[in-house]
């Protein structure tokens, strides 16, 4: 078992860019493609606790701000538990956070993202 504890550095960028394309997304009310990036930010944090929490934590305030009661009430569990699956690397791999799917469900990492990741381990 691998404790994960921070993003490596070369990551960081990658997974900051898809927060703020989000945020621009979300401003010019462009929200599928908003969601679209917090979901490939989840992906690139996912197995680091502290960016786990902090993406369910965006898509938490996306959920209220689109007035979702799915997505609210989807990512409060999230929330409390992501970010603990992450610290002990028992994570549901390529998971893109939402809602909308099983919170234990693996799912394939888009091809550009896997570059990325191989890209930037330590």
């Amino acid at each position: 078992m691998k404790i994960n504890t921070t993003m490596p550095n070369k990551l960081v960028p990658y997974f900051e860019k898809e927060l703020t394309e989000a945020a621009v997304a979300f401003r010019s009310q462009h929200f599928q493609v908003s969601w679209r990036h917090l979901e490939r930010a989840h992906i690139l944090g996912q197995p680091y606790p502290l960016a786990h929490t902090f993406v369910h934590f965006k898509m938490l305030g996306f959920g209220i701000r689109t007035k979702n009661m799915a997505e609210v009430l989807g990512q409060i569990p999230r929330l409390v538990f992501g970010g603990v699956k992450s610290f002990v690397g028992e994570i549901p791999v390529g998971n893109t956070g939402g809602a909308n799917v099983p919170p234990l469900k693996p799912m394939q990492i888009p091809n550009d993202l896997q570059q990325i990741i191989y890209e930037t381990k330590n």
